[in-house]
């Protein structure tokens, strides 16, 4: 079977200030998906799929699709309104693509065999490929089984801006048994790890807790799943319609409880690090750097 790595690139980057998933952060001018490409290849990933703006193709295949090409089968996703479920209009005023779920569905047609999830923006680490290669075999001709990487909520924090992240449990059997999106968690001076959705105080968090950072593996059934669930979403009258997003951990959250969807918690000793906002580039170049200096990638990928 082909093991398939989805990269969802379609993001607009609005607290970064700009198109995070082509900016150039590697000492060679690497930009972060490559990292995550390089390493897939290296645990045996054989096929891309790029959720991208159809909009952004022409750059983006001169940026790295082309480039990918050569060692990978490569498919294109368009993350566009009129891929939406139902038959569903968006608003006329409204830009914000609707979510990771909606980024996922897109894919459908090019997806035919167990795939990973992974963003464009984020450094995963090589051990978390080779943890999610094995798992994706597992995943061929199962029914109702998924899984993902999860990361130290330490390890994923910015000291220049608050972030979302998908708190999550698991039972003593490694399986997930819950995931609850959080949204502005904040390192404090005191060094506490706070969400301040709420309360300007925050609620401290237990800053070794498991997260998701959007790395999943899933068996193609999950795409009518996600699109009748994202029907759904979109029919409800809850939310702003105008910024609203459906997000992958809220559906497997929905899908463990309502479904019985048995998710495994992948271990690795994997680092996870990202650009959520300008002032965060910095310090993943210094790390990417590093990593190049040891030998972790050769001078240029």
């Amino acid at each position: 079977m082909n093991t398939t790595l989805l990269i969802m690139a379609a993001g607009l980057g609005s607290r970064y200030g700009g198109n995070k998933q082509i900016d150039r952060i590697g000492p060679n001018g690497e930009i972060l998906m490559e990292y995550s490409i390089h390493d897939a290849i290296q645990a045996g990933f054989d096929k891309v799929v790029f959720v991208i703006r159809e909009s952004m193709a022409d750059q983006f295949k001169e940026m790295i699709g082309n480039k990918i090409a050569e060692k990978v089968h490569v498919e294109y996703a368009y993350q566009e309104y009129s891929s939406l479920p139902g038959g569903f209009q968006a608003p006329a005023d409204r830009t914000k693509p609707y979510g990771t779920v909606h980024a996922v569905t897109c894919a459908k047609n090019v997806i035919n065999e167990p795939f990973a999830v992974i963003n464009a923006d984020d450094y995963y680490g090589k051990d978390a490929f080779v943890a999610m290669a094995g798992s994706l075999h597992r995943l061929q001709n199962t029914q109702n089984k998924a899984s993902m990487v999860a990361y130290y909520l330490k390890n994923t924090v910015s000291e220049n801006g608050h972030v979302t992240r998908g708190v999550c449990s698991k039972d003593e059997e490694g399986n997930l048994v819950k995931v609850t999106e959080t949204y502005k968690i904040l390192p404090f001076p005191d060094g506490t790890i706070r969400d301040i959705n709420d309360d300007p105080e925050g609620v401290i968090l237990d800053p070794n807790a498991l997260v998701s950072m959007n790395f999943w593996g899933f068996a193609p059934s999950f795409f009518e799943e996600g699109e009748k669930h994202l029907a759904s979403f979109l029919a409800s009258p809850e939310g702003d319609p105008l910024k609203k997003e459906y997000v992958l951990p809220a559906l497997v959250d929905t899908l463990m409880h309502e479904e019985g969807l048995k998710v495994e918690v992948l271990s690795t000793d994997a680092v996870w690090f990202g650009v959520t906002y300008k002032e965060d580039k910095a310090y993943v170049a210094g790390e990417l750097k590093k990593l190049h200096d040891k030998g972790d990638y050769p001078e240029k990928l």
